[in-house]
């Protein structure tokens, strides 16, 4: 009697290595650290992209594609904000130099976590500096490429 290795379902618990890609190269990749873990269905992953995993066996090694905008939306101008010098000052290094495409960690409201901002563009001088960031996802709007190795199913 063979045994059939474990596949993917709606709730799978996973120990996997992925890689997250857009045009301009990874966004993430676990493949030269340790595999990462995640529990389907709780938002770690986008679901376009945790829809292709379903069904996958342990073991699979799997790359696809995904169209402009589907793994993570499209841009949303709604996510573009100004943000005064005096904020980043308060949050870091004051004399910190910003420039177009940084991307910059800015703490959650209840100080737990922390969420990326990219750096559009920049107005003004000195402490009268603002700067616009898009805190949309990197990828979003983008076609993504989507490779994951398959290390554990529970």
């Amino acid at each position: 009697m063979s045994q059939t290795s474990p596949v993917v379902v709606a709730d799978s618990f996973l120990t996997l290595h992925y890689r997250l890609a857009g045009p301009a190269g990874d966004v993430i990749n676990t493949f030269n650290d340790k595999p990462a873990t995640l529990s389907l269905g709780s938002g770690q992953l986008s679901p376009a992209v945790e829809q292709r995993l379903l069904g996958l066996a342990e073991g699979t090694h799997a790359t696809f594609e995904l169209a402009a905008g589907e793994a993570f939306g499209p841009r949303n101008p709604d996510m573009l904000q100004w943000i005064a010098r005096k904020v980043l000052t308060d949050m870091g290094d004051p004399l910190e130099q910003y420039n177009v495409g940084d991307v910059v960690q800015f703490p959650t409201p209840d100080g737990q976590g922390s969420f990326a901002g990219v750096l559009q563009q920049v107005k003004g001088e000195g402490k009268e500096q603002s700067f616009q960031f898009d805190f949309s996802h990197p990828l979003a709007g983008q076609s993504v490429t989507f490779e994951v190795k398959l290390l554990g199913v529970l």
